[in-house]
Formats: C-alpha cells, sequence, structure tokens
C-alpha cells in the first residue's frame, strides 16, 4: 500500500535513482523543519511511510531531528542539502 502512494510522489529523476523516490521526495520537502505530521499531510504518504524513510535519511546523515515545544521536527542537515542542490 505505501509503494502506491509513494508512487504519487514527484521527485527529480537523479535524486530519486540514488535514494528512491519517497526518500527524495521527503529530502527535498525538507527545506524547512517539519514534523512528521507535516511531511504526511504535505506528500501524501502513509504515516509508516514517511517515518521509515526519515529513519533511514537521519542514520545517513542526511537529516537530523531536533524539538520545538512538542513537536519533533526534522530538518536537512548541510550533507542533505549539498545532495539536493547537486540534484537541481
Amino acid at each position: 500500500m505505501a509503494a502506491l502512494w509513494e508512487s504519487r510522489v514527484p521527485a527529480p529523476d537523479s535524486l530519486a535513482a540514488l535514494l528512491g523516490r519517497g526518500r527524495a521526495a521527503v529530502l527535498l520537502e525538507l527545506a524547512a523543519p517539519a514534523s512528521t505530521s507535516q511531511l504526511v499531510a504535505r506528500l501524501g504518504m502513509t504515516l509508516g511511510g514517511v517515518g521509515d524513510h526519515l529513519a533511514v535519511l537521519r542514520r545517513s546523515g542526511l537529516v537530523s531531528r531536533g524539538r520545538s515545544g512538542r513537536s519533533v521536527l526534522y530538518t536537512r542537515t548541510p550533507m542533505g542539502d549539498a545532495l539536493t542542490e547537486w540534484n537541481a
């Protein structure tokens, strides 16, 4: 089911080829900090799918997370920024 949602998410071809379409879309969407719920609403993916993508991107050093009040916000790291800029 998650694969069906991910197929609707546009992402530039080179970044999508490298990371997969879903992860590329999440990474590109994190130009500004966002919570998991915000990403779900913006990208039309499942909560579990976004969470899985964020976990992989975080372990890879492409995104980081931090608290803002009660929310956990994700943002791109400098390495994540460089990868998205290279892709542009």
